[in-house]
C-alpha cells in the first residue's frame, strides 16, 4: 500500500530536465518563483550595456526569474538581441570606418529613422561590432564596459540560461519578443519561423517550458498560437496602436485591446498581457503615483496575467512624489513604486534592476 501510494505520488508530480534543473512539468510560470515574477529586462541594463551575454548573466544571479532578449534579423536570417533594428546607439558601429557607408535612412513603422540596421550586416560582420550604453546620460557608470561585449545571438542566449540553470539549481527563464514583426516581414526576414525553430531544436517548444513570447503586434502572435506550445504575452503601449493593425487599416489602437471586451479577446490567443506601468497605475497632472486603474481586475477577470513594464530606480523615469532629487540619474525611491505596483495585484514586472526588484518582493 504504501508503495503504490508512493508511486501515484511519483505519477503526480512528472519532473522535465530543463538545462540539468529538475522542475514540475504541471507547475504554472509563476509557480516556479517566490511570487510574482521578476523579469530581467534587456538583463539588468541598469547596470550592464542593455542586450548583452554579461546584462542577462547578471540579472539571473540577482535573482531574476526570466531575462528578456528583444529579437531582430541579421541579413543572413540570424536572430540577434537588440533593441531596435537601428544599432547605431548600441554599438560602436558609427566609430567603424569600414561600415560608414552602410549608414542609410529607413522607414520603420511608419517613423524616418537614420542609422545602421541589423538587416544590413551578416552574423559575422555584427560579431566584429562591441555593444556600448544606450543612455549613457543617465548610467554613466555603464559606459566602463563600452567595447567589451558581442551582439549575442538567440542561441547564445538559450545556451547561457541553460547554463546558469544548472548552476545556480534553478530555471532561468526567456521572455524573447518579436521586434518590428511586419518591418522584417516585409524585408523577407520574418522573424517568427526561426523563433520557432530556435525554441524546437532547443526542447523549448513545450507546454511548461519557462518560456514566454511577446510582442506589440497582434496578428503575428495570432500566427504563433498554432505553432508554439508557450505562453504568449500581448504588450501594448500607453498610445498609438500595434503597427500591423496601422499597415492593415483597422482602425483600433492598444486601449482597445485593453477594455473588457478587448481582453476577452486577446485572451483567445494570449496567456497574458505587457502593459506600460502607467496603463496599471498613472500619474497625476504632476506627476505622481495616482490611484490604480481597472486593468489588473479586468485582465484577471478575462484570465490574463499581467506584467506590466519598465520599473527602472533612476529619478528620470520614477513619478515625482518617488524621486530623491532633481538629478535624473540619481537613485529614487523604486521600492515604493514597486510596492504600489504590488498591492495593485500585478503578477510579474519588468526590471532593470532586478535585485532591487526580488528585494522587494520578498518584503511585500
Amino acid at each position: 500500500m504504501v508503495r503504490k501510494a508512493r508511486l501515484a505520488g511519483v505519477a503526480l508530480c512528472v519532473l522535465t530536465l530543463f538545462g540539468g534543473v529538475l522542475t514540475s512539468a504541471s507547475a504554472s510560470p509563476e509557480e516556479h518563483s517566490a511570487g510574482p515574477l521578476v523579469l530581467g529586462h534587456r538583463g539588468a541594463s541598469g547596470y550592464r550595456p542593455e542586450h548583452t551575454l554579461a546584462s542577462y548573466e547578471l540579472a539571473a544571479r540577482m535573482g531574476a526569474d526570466y531575462i528578456e532578449p528583444d529579437l531582430v534579423s541579421t541579413k543572413d536570417g540570424v536572430l540577434v538581441a537588440r533593441h531596435e533594428p537601428e544599432i547605431g546607439g548600441t554599438t560602436d558601429v558609427s566609430a567603424r570606418p569600414e561600415f560608414a557607408a552602410r549608414k542609410a535612412t529607413k522607414n520603420l513603422d511608419g517613423v524616418q529613422v537614420t542609422g545602421w540596421w541589423t538587416e544590413d550586416f551578416t552574423l559575422a560582420e555584427l560579431k566584429t561590432l562591441r555593444a556600448v550604453e544606450r543612455i549613457p546620460q543617465l548610467r554613466q557608470r555603464n559606459t566602463v564596459y563600452n567595447g567589451r561585449y558581442e551582439v549575442p545571438t538567440l542561441q547564445e542566449v538559450i545556451d547561457l540560461s541553460k547554463r546558469l540553470s544548472r548552476e545556480l539549481r534553478r530555471d532561468i527563464g526567456i521572455y524573447p519578443e518579436t521586434k518590428h514583426p511586419t518591418y522584417f516581414r516585409k524585408l523577407g526576414l520574418e522573424l517568427e519561423p526561426k523563433l520557432v525553430d530556435v525554441l524546437t531544436r532547443n526542447g523549448l517548444n513545450r507546454p511548461n517550458a519557462k518560456v514566454f513570447v511577446q510582442s506589440f503586434e497582434v496578428g503575428n502572435l495570432k500566427a504563433l498560437k498554432s505553432r508554439l506550445r508557450v505562453p504568449l504575452i500581448q504588450l501594448t503601449s500607453a498610445s498609438g496602436a500595434p503597427f500591423d493593425f496601422i499597415d492593415s487599416g483597422d482602425p483600433r489602437k492598444y486601449s482597445d485591446l485593453l477594455t473588457p471586451a478587448g481582453l476577452r479577446e486577446v485572451a483567445s490567443y494570449a496567456y497574458g498581457i505587457g502593459p506600460a506601468k502607467d496603463q496599471v497605475i498613472p500619474r497625476d497632472a504632476a506627476g505622481n503615483l495616482a490611484a490604480p486603474t481597472a486593468l489588473v481586475g479586468d485582465a484577471h477577470a478575462a484570465g490574463l496575467k499581467v506584467h506590466p513594464y519598465t520599473f527602472r530606480a533612476e529619478n528620470n523615469f520614477l513619478p515625482v512624489n518617488l524621486r530623491s532629487s532633481a538629478n535624473p540619474a540619481e537613485y529614487g525611491n523604486l521600492f515604493g513604486e514597486l510596492s504600489a505596483f504590488w498591492a495593485a495585484g500585478v503578477d510579474g514586472v519588468f526590471t532593470d534592476n532586478p535585485d532591487l526588484a526580488v528585494a522587494s518582493r520578498s518584503e511585500r
